[in-house]
């Protein structure tokens, strides 16, 4: 592993993806199981996983900045996570198709060795369009669906199903870039001037 200033604490792809943009280097190391809060409250439940992430990679390396994220999709209090399988995702995208939901990320950064825990969230809302039951079998069987909150991608093929979005599309994708280039700033990391 190289010997980066920052640490991601995810597997996420997506997560990854979306941090390269901000064109600094990172390493990525898994978290492993951390993510494991049961709270019934979307608030504490993403930022319960978010800190647990953190603190599990930042045990490993308490000299180094980490970020982790949860990200979860909510509906009418109801939290709505990643699809069990294809049957529960056409159920997901029935559910959502046609009304307006909140997607809910916590963004954590540690830096264990200068006691430095800052958590924040952000919350977006997607209104999603209805789909007809050819349109949902057809969208799961892409597959894309299968490791999403919410059973779609706003980045991917499930683009063409949202109908517009209110705050940041970053979060919907799994990582507010605004909000962690503000963090990474607190944390001495500014986004806009270092390059590793």
């Amino acid at each position: 592993m190289n010997r980066q200033v920052l640490v991601l604490a995810s597997t996420s792809p997506r997560r990854a993806s979306l941090l390269r943009q901000l064109g600094i280097a990172f390493d990525v190391v898994d978290p492993g199981d951390a993510e494991n809060s049961e709270s019934a409250d979307p608030i504490t439940r993403v930022r319960e996983n978010a800190l647990k992430k953190a603190e599990a990679v930042s045990a490993r390396y308490p000299d180094r900045i980490v970020v982790a994220a949860d990200t979860i999709v909510v509906l009418d209090d109801r939290i709505i996570e990643k699809p069990k399988d294809a049957d529960d995702a056409k159920c997901m995208l029935r559910v959502l198709g046609g009304r307006i939901h909140t997607v809910i990320s916590a963004v954590a950064v540690v830096v264990k060795e200068r006691n430095l825990c800052d958590i924040q969230t952000e919350e977006t809302k997607v209104c999603m369009r209805r789909l007809s039951e050819e349109e949902i079998d057809a969208y799961v069987a892409t597959g894309e669906p299968m490791d999403k909150a919410g059973a779609y991608a706003a980045q991917g093929i499930g683009a063409v199903i949202i109908e517009g979005v209110e705050g940041c599309f970053y979060n919907v994708v799994g990582l507010p870039l605004s909000l962690l280039h503000y963090m990474l700033k607190d944390a001495g990391l500014n986004t806009l001037k270092y390059r590793a």
